[in-house]
């Protein structure tokens, strides 16, 4: 059995029919949905990032594209499988059922352009916002840890296998005081009874921290040393703008990084070099929309300031390499 943390759809448009169905849900455009019918990965890609757009308004990555190829067969397939997923304040789940799915034309509402789509909708149980044995699940009532893996910035995470029995516990109504008794757990709740409302995530501490770190880049390449409301022509944002963009840019990517498609990490992960950072697409380039990306801090050390192509060129012949090996 697995543990799936999902959205479906764009904001979350799908959700309703979702709940209302009891089925999980992920679609396709009508361009490229005959090409994950035949299989071919290749072409989903190359039409994706050529054609297609994120929720951001940019063109998707190969990582991103290839994500979006495996999430139908995923949703199609699953069957005796766990999905969860937060509706504003509450928190919902369910179990994959073994019946086919049903994939049928539709409309995304929040598409620019040609807004058909191929919906497939997975048989579910029926979606519940409360435990097996009757508690309600509320999203503020959740253990500030868990907080952090019960959340998703793409369409779907399968949680690893610590996070995924926490969660069936929870959804059990079982006893978590195993997980809340951990040094790193009882941290965290410390931390929120000190600072109700203050306290930030390690996703909101890396934005912070990458917007900081952008912000004193440019300032310095200026001779400035204020930067908190800078905005000229090294950088197109001020502090918050930038805080508001890079969120959405990780949302964007999917919560993969734009080099080398590893999941991103933020500042709570035990390896740093796995943290993002903020890069630029054209390393001689500002700091201005439509060039900017969030990587692995390791992938943007070593890429310095040379090219995307160049980097991925080189990040192919290391992996092509490794596979021949195996």
């Amino acid at each position: 059995m697995k543990v799936f943390i999902a959205n479906f759809g764009r904001h979350n448009y799908a959700w309703s029919q979702c709940l209302e169905r009891g089925t999980v849900a992920t679609m396709n455009s009508v361009a490229v949905q005959p090409l994950w019918g035949a299989g071919d990965r290749e072409a989903y890609i190359q039409h994706s990032v050529r054609h297609a757009w994120t929720a951001l308004g940019t063109r998707p990555t190969r990582s991103v594209a290839s994500r979006w190829f495996n999430l139908m067969t995923i949703i199609s397939e699953t069957s005796g499988d766990i999905w969860m997923h937060r509706e504003k304040e509450q928190f919902w789940w369910t179990r994959s059922k073994p019946d086919a799915a049903v994939i049928e034309p539709g409309v995304d509402p929040t598409l620019t352009g040609d807004q058909r789509v191929f919906i497939c909708h997975k048989p579910c149980e029926p979606w519940s916002n409360r435990s097996l044995k009757g508690n309600r699940l509320e999203w503020n009532s959740l253990h500030p840890r868990a907080k952090e893996f019960l959340f998703t910035e793409g369409t779907l995470q399968q949680l690893n296998e610590d996070n995924a029995e926490y969660a069936v516990v929870l959804i059990e109504g079982g006893d978590l005081s195993s997980w809340h008794s951990r040094p790193d757990w009882s941290g965290k709740l410390g931390s929120a009874r000190a600072r109700p409302g203050i306290v930030f995530s390690p996703r909101q501490r890396a934005i912070a921290r990458m917007a900081d770190t952008a912000l004193a880049t440019a300032a310095m390449s200026n001779g400035q040393e204020v930067i908190r409301t800078l905005k000229d022509k090294q950088i197109g944002f001020d502090k918050t703008e930038l805080e508001k963009y890079l969120s959405a840019l990780i949302y964007a990517q999917e919560g993969l990084c734009a080099l080398t498609g590893l999941k991103l990490e933020f500042d709570d992960h035990a390896d740093k070099e796995r943290w993002c950072s903020l890069d630029r697409i054209d390393s001689s380039g500002h700091y201005r929309d439509g060039n900017l990306q969030v990587v692995c801090r390791f992938a943007n050390r070593w890429k310095n300031d040379g090219s995307d192509a160049e980097f991925k060129r080189l990040l192919e012949i290391v992996r092509s390499v490794g596979s021949e090996g195996r």
